[in-house]
């Protein structure tokens, strides 16, 4: 008998063990005892079945926990491979996100810490590029026990993200259109932002020009574009919208609402240079909060969805598996810099 047959056998007469666990733990344990190491191939279900004795669909479903475990991976007619000699590992988690922006790296540090050290997380981005997400997806496609996704909101996503079971899903920051049965944690853009503009309507009224930095065909929800559009109509301010900033041409009396955080930098770089009062001569606005935007030049405003709250909620999706269709909160920050 193979060493790895006894592994199994020496777990049969533990009666709170299923035959699936008694496969998984003894496959487990054979890893542990180094009597299977990495690159080694696994029996064939069908070599299992004449071996052991137990029906196809619990050797099929033990191989599938230990390929969501990250331990095996299955090569087409090939078999079954082991890739890892991580046995503490409960799942393999895969988290695709648009890009590692502050705010998503507070998401990341938030979910890493709740889930713990028994998860493992593979981190993808896709920036907002379509062929590189259905790249993504193809290569992570079965090789996960969980995924947490922040889609690409373009018409063809759905129909990609559908090929994952909706008990392994989870739709995190952008809001997608997805059969009921899919569960998401979401920030909602447009009527949110309107309404918080709406309230610093005193604090922009103090200036001549209100402009916003948008750049079409980025990761930018273009909701907030249709928010600020709509207020500047319906307040009748003389709002502008520009795809960046241009250094040097910062101007007074002007409040400036910055997504990216990278253009926002380059207006508070050159009001330091230029001696510009923020809160005074210029105003600033920002999307997503974080420490440094709590703390620079005194402060600088934002209009932010909670992103502990978020990664906190996908943590759970992902450790109990029930089901979840939430809209974040999203907080007016008000600082010095309007």
């Amino acid at each position: 008998m193979s060493p790895l047959l006894q592994k199994i056998y020496d777990l049969q007469d533990i009666n709170s063990l299923s035959k699936h666990e008694q496969i998984v733990n003894g496959i487990i344990d054979a890893i542990d005892a180094r009597v299977l190491k990495v690159g080694d191939k696994l029996p064939s279900i069908n070599e299992m079945v004449a071996e052991v004795g137990y029906a196809r669909k619990t050797f099929v479903k033990a191989y599938t926990e230990l390929k969501e475990r990250g331990l095996v991976e299955s090569k087409n007619l090939k078999g079954y491979y082991i890739i890892s000699e991580e046995t503490n590992v409960t799942l393999k988690v895969a988290l695709i996100l648009f890009a590692f922006h502050s705010f998503q790296e507070d998401f990341y540090n938030t979910f890493r810490k709740e889930l713990g050290k028994k998860y493992h997380i593979d981190v993808f981005f896709h920036h907002n590029n379509l062929s590189l997400f259905k790249t993504i997806l193809d290569n992570i496609s079965r090789k996960y026990g969980m995924y947490v996704i922040a889609p690409i909101q373009e018409k063809e996503v759905p129909a990609m993200l559908k090929q994952i079971p909706s008990d392994r899903l989870l739709i995190v920051d952008r809001y997608l259109k997805m059969p009921k049965d899919y569960s998401y944690v979401s920030q909602e853009f447009e009527d949110i932002t309107y309404q918080k503009l709406e309230e610093l309507t005193p604090q922009i009224k103090k200036y001549d020009r209100f402009v916003l930095f948008f750049k079409k065909n980025s990761d930018f929800p273009p909701e907030i574009l249709a928010a600020f559009n709509r207020y500047v109509d319906n307040y009748q301010i003389n709002g502008i919208v520009l795809d960046s900033y241009e250094p040097n041409t910062l101007k007074k009396s002007t409040a400036y609402f910055s997504i990216s955080d990278t253009q926002l930098w380059k207006v508070l770089k050159d009001a330091r240079k230029m001696e510009y009062r923020i809160g005074a001569d210029i105003g600033i606005l920002a999307h997503d909060d974080n420490i440094v935007k709590e703390i620079a030049f005194g402060g600088i405003t934002t209009i932010s969805t909670d992103f502990t709250l978020m990664a906190k909620k996908a943590a759970h999706f992902v450790k109990e598996g029930n089901p979840i269709k939430e809209i974040t909160p999203t907080y007016l920050r008000q600082r010095n810099s309007l």
